[in-house]
């Protein structure tokens, strides 16, 4: 009979850590090497000092919390798209969807930027 109870309570924890697993996950899906390189180039062009180490940690969290690594991704590589140039690279310079998902990156970054700086 113990051990029946032991088995239901064990069956019964399973769940709840695959929910917070993947909680968890979802809350941390950038990759750091993403992380590094946002926090690398943020320092660049503020100053490298640890102030600025810490600031745009707090930043690249703040984005992750907003955007999801697929978001951010996604604009990501229509800002490198529009630096490339050329008639087929027009695209990522007009057209209305390109514009929703960078304008989604400059209000997160925007929001990371009153939180963090």
């Amino acid at each position: 009979m113990r051990g029946l109870a032991l088995a239901a309570a064990l069956a019964a924890l399973i769940p709840g850590a695959a929910l917070a697993e993947s909680v968890a996950e979802r809350l941390n899906d950038y990759p750091t090497a993403a992380r590094a390189d946002y926090v690398f180039a943020c320092m660049v062009t503020n100053g490298q000092t640890r102030e600025m180490l810490d600031r745009c940690s707090c930043s690249i969290d703040e984005i992750a919390s907003i955007l999801s690594y697929e978001d951010y991704l996604a604009a990501e590589t229509v800002l490198s798209m529009r630096r490339v140039g050329g008639e087929r690279m027009s695209f990522f310079q007009n057209a209305a969807m390109a514009e929703n998902i960078v304008a989604d990156l400059r209000r997160a970054q925007a929001e990371a930027e009153v939180i963090c700086f």
